[in-house]
């Protein structure tokens, strides 16, 4: 008996002093998980952080209605954008020129209502569609042509800037209708503009799109493997093509926002939006869903941004910490969006 006793006890030495073969797969299936959640709520839990640490600095200032008001209700056109430039990100192609299409919607709303005299329903409607038209011309020399999409946004971009110089020969224009300002800017909904709200509509629809519909599969099929989706049956051009539309819609909406945010419109701010839009894309794509381009992600990341940004403002920092936090928050997003993505398709 001693001798049975004996192997036994080399035996349960040798498995790691466990007797039930089943106990270590279940702790690691827990580490796993726990892993993954980690990873997924990590940014909502910096966020609320943040909050919790410039509220502890500046509690009379930061942790106030007014400033959280317009922390939710400053961002909305930067929100929209950043979900626009998600959709053809999502089928692996980079598009460079919305913040340049923000800005000609932006002004095509304000030309055609202020120095047409059009109603402001239909200028934002041409102003919307000559955005698709910028959308359509991305997504044709990408996929007909076969140009990488970074040369083609990069300089349809630079193009259609020079068209909205040319258009309002250098000048700001002010004097829109007081309409969209109520539409927009001026109208609240629990003490936050309605614009933040249509920013969070725009990331439910994206969200489901993305989610549960096939088209969302497709696009997200497309932008792991285009050989493989093409393979498989998929029409990998036309998903990246009207990715591109897309694209161009969402940016053409961002800047009818814009217009009614500001009350008009000038040839040059809302370049300013293209690094910002791009960092809350990145950094979205580490959190929610790590690894992947999604609404909700981005939507966190836009006003996890804009708290670090105000709370340094609050402190005493200059007016460039905003640059040095986006560009800063750029390559960090970039970096940890690669490693999610990687992890993911190991996995």
């Amino acid at each position: 008996m001693s001798s049975e006793t004996e192997n036994q006890t080399a035996s349960l030495e040798h498995t790691g002093d466990s007797p039930d073969p089943g106990t270590e797969p279940a702790a690691r299936r827990g580490r796993w998980q726990a892993r993954i959640w980690g990873e997924r709520l990590a940014l909502p839990v910096v966020w609320l952080g943040t909050i919790a640490l410039f509220g502890a600095l500046r509690s009379n200032t930061f942790l106030t209605t007014a400033n959280f008001d317009n922390i939710f209700g400053s961002q909305a056109v930067l929100v929209v954008l950043t979900l626009g430039l998600l959709v053809p990100l999502t089928c692996g192609d980079y598009d460079l020129s919305v913040a340049s299409i923000m800005t000609l919607s932006a002004m095509i709303t304000a030309l055609l209502n202020v120095n047409d005299h059009f109603s402001i329903i239909p200028a934002c409607l041409v102003a919307v569609a000559a955005s698709g038209l910028v959308g359509v011309v991305n997504g044709g020399l990408t996929v007909l042509v076969g140009i990488d999409p970074f040369i083609v946004t990069l300089g349809t971009g630079t193009v259609v800037q020079g068209v909205v110089f040319w258009l309002s020969g250098s000048a700001t224009i002010t004097g829109l209708s007081n309409s969209l300002q109520q539409w927009v800017a001026i109208k609240q909904f629990a003490g936050i503009p309605v614009e933040f709200y249509y920013g969070l509509a725009l990331c439910l629809f994206l969200w489901y799109v993305f989610q549960y519909t096939p088209l969302g599969r497709r696009l997200l099929f497309v932008g792991r493997g285009r050989q493989v989706a093409r393979l498989s049956g998929l029409n990998v051009g036309g998903l990246r093509w009207g990715a591109f539309i897309a694209s161009g819609l969402i940016s053409g909406v961002a800047g009818v926002m814009y217009a009614g945010t500001t009350g008009g419109a000038d040839p040059s701010s809302g370049l300013s939006y293209l690094l910002p839009a791009f960092a809350a894309a990145f950094l979205g794509a580490t959190t929610i869903y790590p690894g992947r381009f999604n609404p909700f992600g981005s939507f966190i990341a836009v006003y996890f941004l804009i708290t670090g940004i105000t709370g340094l403002q609050l402190l005493g920092a200059q007016s460039y910490v905003q640059q040095l936090f986006y560009g800063g928050a750029f390559i960090i997003a970039v970096a940890l969006a690669r490693l999610a993505s990687r992890r993911s398709v190991e996995e």
